[in-house]
């Protein structure tokens, strides 16, 4: 049975979470605050006074495991599961392998889970969250109005099945690119002498190099996260980073990665290349046509850093279908797939062309006239 970390309120016992307005260790039951750092040197005490009690309780705990595999799951649910005694009720809180914070299902108490943000898995840097749910619930709101094209009734019926707020874990990488680019360019001058029209082609070789510093690129470390809604969350302001302290995390949910450094790595540099690609060419202007007829492109120093990143994710359900958005707990940016309504877009088309067709055949009767 695996150990658990649970942040309780110095005043009442209460389950202490951190708060995002005040940035501080909040208790919801009695108001108390205090700041991360004072208490994190709180339960570093408490830990020490309750080590001794621990060992007692290993053999316990590893017969309440044995039992617990009793259940009707299959090997692989097994393996990839891992159980933790709640120590406000009692309750067995059966958790991912890569969760490390979560809720107790029973009484609601908020816990870390031992091991799992330390040593090797301890985290550089954390974002804490900076808005909190009902800031997530009224941006999704907003994010309903002014869409032309979604079903009217959806913003009427449906609703928030869950709102979850969630450490994402990053992998932050320090890039220096180095490019060396050759473009192929035309110019195309077209004049009039008399009743003869001429047209002059130019042709150029252009070419452009140099080096992009490209600071705190993040890419998610979670299978379980959709990469491109990840990147469409983007950006994150490192300015607030914070170095890891787990009681960032009381309140919220967290998983340690589970896609290691270097295969993120791989997703950054193909990033890294194409905007590397993208910021030299803006430089390139005033060709009628251009193209690229080589590019190199090579990624030199780097330096990586481990992150946790505040997302709100929604869940909401219209017509049996789910659909998720997901906000920048930072930011306040906020992302998701939203249902199409067909007819009013098709509709819009429809007097779109209608209009644009008046339009034509005024211009042609004046024309015809003058």
């Amino acid at each position: 049975m695996s150990e658990i970390k649970e942040y309780k309120c110095p005043a009442c016992g209460g389950a202490m979470e951190f708060d995002s307005k005040s940035q501080k260790m909040k208790c919801p039951y009695c108001d108390t605050e205090i700041s991360v750092d004072e208490y994190e040197s709180l339960i570093a005490k408490a830990d020490q006074v309750v080590a001794a009690d621990a060992a007692s309780d290993v053999e316990t705990e590893q017969k309440k495991a044995e039992n617990y595999t009793a259940h009707d799951w299959n090997q692989d649910e097994i393996d990839n599961m891992v159980v933790y005694i709640c120590q406000s009720c009692g309750g067995e809180i059966t958790a991912d392998k890569n969760t490390g914070a979560t809720t107790c299902p029973f009484c609601g108490n908020r816990v870390v889970l031992k091991g799992q943000f330390e040593g090797a898995l301890k985290p550089d840097y954390v974002i804490p969250f900076k808005l909190d749910k009902k800031a997530a619930k009224e941006a999704y709101y907003k994010h309903l109005t002014g869409k032309a094209f979604i079903p009217s009734v959806f913003r009427q019926e449906n609703h928030i099945d869950e709102i979850v707020g969630l450490y994402v874990p990053f992998w932050v990488f320090n890039i220096e690119s180095e490019a060396d680019i050759a473009y192929d360019a035309e110019k195309i001058r077209v004049w009039k002498s008399g009743d003869t029209e001429y047209t002059e082609h130019k042709y150029y070789k252009i070419r452009r190099g140099g080096t992009i510093y490209f600071e705190h690129v993040p890419e998610d470390g979670s299978v379980k996260m959709d990469d491109a809604l990840m990147e469409s969350l983007e950006p994150y302001d490192f300015k607030d980073a914070v170095s890891f302290k787990s009681a960032y995390l009381a309140g919220y949910v967290a998983d340690r990665y589970d896609v290691d450094q270097d295969e993120c790595m791989k997703r950054a540099k193909k990033r890294i290349r194409r905007s590397t690609e993208d910021s030299f060419r803006e430089t390139v202007n005033g060709y009628y046509a251009l193209s690229t007829q080589s590019s190199t492109v090579n990624i030199r120093d780097s330096k990586t850093s481990y992150a946790m990143y505040p997302v709100w994710l929604l869940n909401t359900t219209w017509k049996g279908q789910k659909y998720t958005f997901a906000m920048n707990g930072q930011s306040g940016k906020i992302v998701g797939d939203l249902p199409a309504d067909e007819g009013a877009f098709w509709k819009y088309v429809g007097t779109r062309g209608i209009l644009i067709s008046v339009i034509l055949y005024i211009i042609m009767m004046v024309v015809m006239f003058l």
